[in-house]
């Protein structure tokens, strides 16, 4: 049935009052006999029966270095090794789990100094606060260049190097422009904050725990938050005001300017260790050294997430990724119970995606095999949303050498595939986007991205909250065609007669 992305127990009854009356009209949609006949119900039942675990209180969220993931990490580890499965790692001294170190840090301090024509301008705490993703960042004596709202400006390094960028607020958006300026070369970046947003709620926001890999380098990105108020005392020494700035940074011919300012920027953070592991699974192929498949969701969620007087204080992650990790498991069990393929297929359970993608860095920074063998990964999140027959979409579209076999097999397998690339919105926020940055040829195939409508209601109003939970109708029709289809998917990218890796 045509239901919603995830409708709240509450309101089913209202549902229910609806469909009789579409009912008594003539106009209820319902499934059709082929499609019952069709459906696997016996496959939703597992993946249900899989989220009901995961997503349980007992589970308590699954956060990573916690008693949540220790259960949750028996738990599919017991499922993977009587479906079948051998240890993945390669690693005698570490089978099935693989280490991740994870170092979380809090900011500490911060300290600024700014400069006008040579003129030394103070300003406080309630001015501009500073925030590093390392343990120690600083920035001496460094001329600011004003970058307008840095919409599809590119830079060549010489422009950013050695300089601070300020960027006008776009918001929690911006955080994107402000990576991009950061990874074009930029040493710090400051935000002037634009009234929707106080200085008070991006300290909140921007002051909790950030985290990494515990052998990141000790240094780290620099991003600063300016109120408007404070910008415009720095500028009011100089030939340019806010104002001016903010309606040149309008026009479509617009060029940064270097304004007549010096920032001296620094931060500091305490540091945590977390302990935690990627579950790594292999089914081995008939033919050894000709590379391999992987497969791959994150099992970690954000544990106790809210606060009293909050009556649900657990994020469980019901469709984020509890389903993900479920139909990783189920796909593994149909591919165990059939022909051994020609290459390897592995299968990754990752730790601390929603930390920052960290357990598919880590993994793809001390692989169990090159990264170079693997012809094909595909990523599983958020998938108990879309109903029976909704289309599939590929999250990376374009960004791989894998469209056209996939839309072979999508075909092979009767299901529709959307074109275009309104999906790859979501590239960034998933694991195989970090296996991208890698150099692994990484989508997510999903009929989740099928339906942007869907998938969009479900990231306004359950994502990352305390409503991702068992409380909600949960959609696995969708979810037991999308295990059918990376059966296929895999069969086909392992088979060495049907796909062979373009030369690199």
């Amino acid at each position: 049935m045509n239901r919603l992305t995830a409708i709240p127990g509450k309101c089913r009854g209202a549902l229910r009052a609806a469909a009789l009356f579409a009912l008594l009209c003539g106009v209820l949609v319902l499934p059709t006999v082929a499609e019952a006949a069709s459906r696997d119900k016996a496959l939703e039942k597992r993946l249900r029966e899989h989220i009901e675990v995961l997503a349980s209180d007992d589970f308590d969220g699954r956060q990573p270095g916690t008693d949540g993931e220790a259960k949750t990490l028996r738990y599919l580890g017991r499922q993977w090794f009587d479906i079948g499965l051998q240890s993945g790692t390669n690693d005698p001294s570490n089978p099935w789990f693989a280490p991740v170190t994870l170092v979380a840090r809090e900011p500490a301090a911060s300290r600024t100094q700014f400069i006008a024509r040579g003129r030394h301008v103070p300003l406080t705490d309630q001015d501009v606060i500073v925030i590093t993703s390392g343990k120690r960042s600083l920035v001496r004596n460094a001329p600011m260049l004003f970058v307008g709202r840095a919409d599809n400006l590119e830079f060549s390094r010489n422009e950013l190097a050695g300089r601070v960028a300020v960027v006008l607020d776009a918001g929690e958006e911006g955080s994107l422009r402000q990576d991009a300026l950061l990874e074009q070369g930029a040493s710090a970046v400051i935000t002037v904050l634009d009234g929707f947003r106080s200085l008070s709620q991006v300290e909140a926001r921007r002051k909790r725990s950030g985290y990494a890999l515990s052998d990141d380098a000790l240094g780290g990105d620099l991003e600063a938050f300016i109120t408007a108020k404070a910008m415009s005392r720095l500028l009011s020494g100089t030939s340019r005001s806010l104002a001016s700035l903010e309606a040149i940074a309008g026009r479509k011919n617009f060029t940064p300017i270097p304004l007549e300012i010096t920032a001296s920027l620094e931060a500091t953070t305490r540091e945590t260790t977390i302990h935690t592991y990627n579950l790594i699974g292999r089914l081995p192929g008939r033919t050894p050294g000709s590379g391999a498949v992987l497969l791959s969701a994150h099992w970690d969620h954000f544990g106790e997430c809210a606060e009293p007087p909050a009556e649900d204080l657990i994020c469980n992650g019901a469709i984020d990724n509890a389903s993900g990790v479920a139909v990783l498991t189920e796909i593994a069990r149909r591919l165990a119970k059939g022909t051994r393929p020609d290459r390897d297929v592995y299968f990754l359970a990752t730790t601390a995606e929603e930390l920052g993608l960290l357990g598919a860095h880590a993994f793809a920074e001390a692989p169990p095999i090159p990264l170079s063998s693997i012809v094909a990964a595909f990523n599983i999140d958020t998938v108990a949303i879309a109903p029976y027959g909704t289309p599939v979409a590929i999250v990376g579209e374009g960004m791989t050498g894998l469209d056209a076999d996939i839309a072979k097999v999508v075909k092979q397998e009767k299901r529709k595939l959307i074109s275009g690339k309104d999906a790859n919105q979501y590239v960034r926020r998933q694991d195989g986007w970090a296996l991208l940055q890698h150099d692994v040829p990484a989508v997510m195939v999903s009929s989740a991205y099928g339906d942007m409508a869907r998938i969009k209601r479900y990231f306004d109003e359950y994502y990352h909250r305390p409503g991702d939970d068992l409380n909600l109708d949960l959609e696995l029709g969708g979810a037991a065609q999308d295990v059918a289809l990376h059966v296929a998917l895999v069969r086909w990218f392992a088979d060495t007669k049907s796909f062979a890796p373009p030369v690199k």
